[in-house]
């Protein structure tokens, strides 16, 4: 999705591939996995120390679950990056997943519905006073954003519609931009 929006990515497996990255996507998977090869592989202090330099981050299903300071379920914090409560799996198991048209506020053309596709999704609860919901159903939030973090419940890169890529793509140039102006 990042190569159809005219960027370039690079598929992080170390440590040292996050020197110099402009963002990073924490896709979906399974939370409880990510969790686990985050801590075998020494990834939280690294992304933690790129959230704080205002480096743009994106979870989108189990990575919104990673980011998140608090979570239902088996598992607590993986990274704690976002101010937000996540249930885990809220929609169902993977049998129920589903799509469904959503109004997204801040993206381009905010008025055209965005199909976003659901698997064993997360649900943001609860957020904390600075995020602000970009998205929400009948269960809850489902796409937010805390600072340079970006909350994903759905799987944006499962369809044709570049839009929610788009939108983190352009927190990224807006932090580029940031941070050459510090220098």
């Amino acid at each position: 999705m990042v190569e159809l929006c005219g960027e370039g990515g690079i598929a992080v497996k170390r440590t040292s591939e996050l020197d110099g990255i402009d963002g990073l996507i924490i896709p979906g998977g399974e939370s409880t996995t990510i969790g686990k090869l985050i801590d075998e592989y020494g990834f939280a202090d690294p992304v933690k120390r790129l959230a704080t330099e205002g480096t743009p981050i994106f979870g989108t299903c189990a990575g919104l679950i990673v980011v998140s300071k608090r979570v239902k379920g088996k598992h607590g914090a993986i990274l704690g990056l976002a101010d937000v409560t996540v249930e885990r799996n809220a929609f169902g198991r993977q049998v129920d997943s589903f799509e469904r048209d959503l109004l997204i506020k801040g993206i381009d053309d905010e008025d055209t519905p965005f199909r976003a596709v659901f698997i064993r999704a997360p649900v943001i609860e609860e957020t904390g006073p600075d995020v602000v919901t970009m998205a929400q159903v009948e269960e809850g939030v489902v796409l937010a954003r805390d600072g340079n973090v970006l909350l994903g419940a759905f799987h944006p890169e499962l369809t044709d519609d570049t839009r929610v890529h788009r939108y983190f793509l352009e927190m990224v140039k807006a932090s580029r931009s940031s941070s050459a102006m510090e220098v």
